[in-house]
């Protein structure tokens, strides 16, 4: 469906995927902007994916994904439930806590409290992958882009605002390739990075710095890695390029590949 101009003037622009129940994408407006109407800078656009699974044994068919343009910083959630109406009201509750960190960042910064900034709601409502068999699955999908330079403070930002499991960037101290992620053990946030290993650390409290090295393979020796260890992706320093990439698993039981433009 198109989007609608709203009193609010805010352009929310709905997209649906399968068979999205009769009145879903309206809804959907509603409760984003409820979500968006106590952002204090411009929303310059948001951007709904509603999709339904054809596979009605889907334990959680209905996905809600949402994209906020927040004065041209997007913040990003997406969620999966059993109906489309409830997937949307989760997408509203996580959409707020997301925005909500993004204000409270400025005004809290980081330091010894800093954790209890990041604890939130947890991935409990993340879409579940489909299940494909190790020899069905294909690398699918790769992207290869400039890396953003920033800090590892900067860096899980963005991965709190993206509602993503990893986030790559380039440190902008040591200049190396490097990954944020949160550890599916713990909960809590990690760093790994191509440079050189030092003693582990914390950031401000908050980011653990992993000491392992991280492995020099090819992306085929990724794909093995990744496939025995049944982690939701892998960061390696690609043989070919001498880069930090990364190796995750699509929603759809396929890999994906990110790579660091030359």
């Amino acid at each position: 469906m198109s989007g609608l101009k709203t009193s609010q003037a805010v352009d929310v622009q709905v997209r649906t995927r399968g068979q999205v129940p009769h009145g879903a994408g309206f809804y959907a407006q509603e409760k984003v902007l409820a979500a968006v109407g106590h952002v204090g800078e411009p929303v310059l656009a948001v951007q709904v994916k509603l999709t339904q699974a054809v596979n009605t044994s889907t334990h959680r068919p209905a996905t809600a994904q949402a994209v906020v343009n927040v004065n041209g910083r997007p913040v990003r959630a997406h969620v999966a439930a059993s109906t489309m109406f409830e997937a949307v009201d989760l997408l509203q509750e996580r959409l707020t806590a997301r925005l909500a960190r993004a204000r409270r960042h400025g005004q809290r910064g980081s330091g010894p409290n800093a954790q209890a900034w990041w604890d939130g709601p947890g991935h409990e409502h993340r879409p579940h992958r489909h299940h494909l068999p190790a020899e069905e699955r294909r690398v699918v999908r790769r992207k290869s882009f400039s890396l953003a330079r920033q800090t590892p403070e900067d860096a899980l930002i963005d991965l709190e605002a993206m509602d993503r499991d990893f986030w790559v960037f380039t440190d902008l101290v040591s200049g190396h390739d490097s990954v944020i992620y949160r550890e599916v053990r713990t909960g809590r946030h990690r760093m790994a990075s191509l440079g050189p290993l030092g003693q582990e650390r914390e950031i401000d409290g908050v980011l653990g710095v992993s000491t392992v090295p991280v492995p020099k393979s090819t992306v085929a020796e990724a794909v093995s890695r990744l496939e025995h260890t049944g982690l939701p992706f892998v960061f390696f320093n690609d043989e070919a390029t001498g880069r930090g990439s990364v190796l995750y698993h699509r929603y759809d039981g396929h890999y994906g590949l990110i790579t660091p433009s030359r």
